[in-house]
């Protein structure tokens, strides 16, 4: 069970990292010409409705799946304090995975209701969910929390430093 939870969670995360990235192209594409842009957004559709239905929401469910599966089998973890803050994270990492579905709706549509740079940001959310559930299990209990949340924040603020010299760097090219 354990081994196809985790499963489920490399190939959730690679469609949540990679769909957003398509967002970020799709959306710079309406800056094209009207020839280019409508050949781009057509493709990217494409690209994402087949990352969304094929992989990103069908490893969503086998994880949440097997991740119940687990819980059934000890169900001493949800005793523990880890297991609720993790599955408080996997609540809130829902809760992305259906914005973004949102924003491919959307996009869809021709409604571009998001910058770049704000997906850019908003992808790094995903990343934050990823350190922290992956330390939640790794350390389990042992985790110092302080130590953690100083961790937690310093990624965060990382990504952010991050962001920035690569728009720099962007704009300089």
């Amino acid at each position: 069970m354990k081994a196809l939870h985790i499963i489920f969670v490399v190939s959730w995360f690679a469609g949540l990292f990679y769909i957003v990235r398509l967002f970020i192209y799709h959306t710079e594409a309406q800056g094209r010409d009207e020839t280019a842009k409508q050949i781009l957004s057509d493709q990217f559709e494409i690209m994402e409705k087949r990352l969304w239905w094929i992989i990103t929401t069908p490893a969503m469910i086998l994880t949440i799946i097997f991740g119940v599966w687990m819980l059934y089998l000890i169900p001493a973890y949800l005793l523990t304090g880890w297991m609720h803050a993790k599955l408080g994270f996997v609540g809130l990492l829902l809760i992305y995975h259906f914005v973004c579905q949102k924003i491919m709706f959307d996009m869809k549509k021709g409604k571009f209701n998001w910058r770049s740079n704000g997906l850019r940001i908003w992808n790094e959310v995903a990343t934050l969910a990823l350190v922290a559930i992956v330390f939640l299990v790794v350390y389990k209990n042992s985790m110092d929390w302080i130590k953690g949340t100083v961790g937690f924040f310093g990624v965060a603020i990382l990504l952010m430093i991050l962001i920035k010299l690569y728009k720099r760097l962007r704009k300089k090219s």
